[in-house]
């Protein structure tokens, strides 16, 4: 038995807007603070992730912000011919404000305005834990980012974000083209991408809350690459009607040739940046399985 159309009404609709726009609201006063170390620095505060997406269900809880430091930039001139990154070298002026400092200063801003407490350092964000009205919040300090390629006009580049982690590691991600190419995309589908990503993400959260399932097998990021991927065509009619041709098409797709909603990188493929055959798979066996067995 299909998923009746009011359960996938449901699930289409966006989680909280307000209490999600306060929380935002909140901390990016906290990062523009007038007497914070980098305050006289060029920087951008945004969102990224599902509420900045406006893909945001009711059982996602965390703000995801981004805060992007344009005085350095780290790059990639890999796709230069020797010459160029020659050229490149020569030309650059090395950065005065370590990563490690910058990363450091944003810190403090955040321990000033929400206490030490209820700030915590992890792996590859600064998480703001949630208080009264205030949601629980991702905070990335990230630097501007340049991938350089030899463009028809001459050498050009992609502007990304970039961080490291914990562990030291670069990781270089396209938030902006991310949220742009998803906006375009539900334009093209005349209102239906979004809405039909957030009933993927819902059934994603009763697979996981119903053990079928781990927490990390189908991520939001993720599952948004995978509709954005569905030809525009395969969109509209009903929730039903979209969501069948959608999981069908993907399911007789090569997805070994999909690509991120940035545009950037595959999206379904065995790197630590993509997400792992092996879980896409069994995502959208679950899903099938779901869809088949709904009682």
């Amino acid at each position: 038995m299909a998923i009746p159309e009011s359960q996938l009404e449901t699930w289409a609709h966006q989680g909280s807007i307000n209490q999600s726009s306060s929380t935002y609201a909140t901390i990016k006063r906290a990062l523009e603070a007038s007497d914070t170390k980098y305050a006289r620095k060029s920087y951008e505060v945004f969102l990224q992730g599902s509420y900045g997406n406006d893909t945001n269900i009711y059982a996602e809880s965390d703000v995801d912000v981004v805060i992007r430091l344009d005085d350095v930039y780290y790059y990639d001139i890999s796709d230069l011919t020797p010459e160029e990154q020659g050229r490149f070298n020569a030309a650059l002026i090395p950065g005065t404000y370590p990563y490690a400092q910058y990363k450091a200063d944003v810190i403090a801003a955040l321990v000033k305005s929400f206490g030490a407490a209820d700030v915590k350092v992890e792996n590859k964000a600064v998480k703001i834990k949630a208080s009264g009205s205030r949601r629980s919040a991702d905070v990335v300090v990230a630097c501007d980012f340049h991938r350089y390629y030899q463009g028809i006009s001459g050498v050009q580049y992609v502007p990304g974000i970039c961080f490291f982690d914990s562990g030291n590691n670069r990781i270089v991600n396209y938030p902006k083209q991310h949220s742009a190419n998803c906006t375009t995309k539900h334009q093209e589908t005349n209102g239906w991408f979004k809405p039909a990503v957030r009933i993927l993400k819902n059934m994603r959260t009763k697979l996981v809350d119903d053990s079928v399932i781990g927490q990390g097998i189908g991520p939001s990021y993720f599952l948004e690459g995978l509709l954005y991927n569905v030809p525009n065509g395969e969109f509209g009619g009903s929730y039903e009607d979209t969501m069948v041709a959608a999981i069908n098409w993907v399911l007789n797709a090569d997805r070994s040739k999909f690509l991120c909603a940035n545009e950037e990188y595959y999206l379904v493929r065995d790197t630590p940046i993509t997400w792992p055959v092996a879980n896409c798979d069994r995502f959208l066996d679950a899903v099938t399985q779901l869809w088949n067995n709904w009682r």
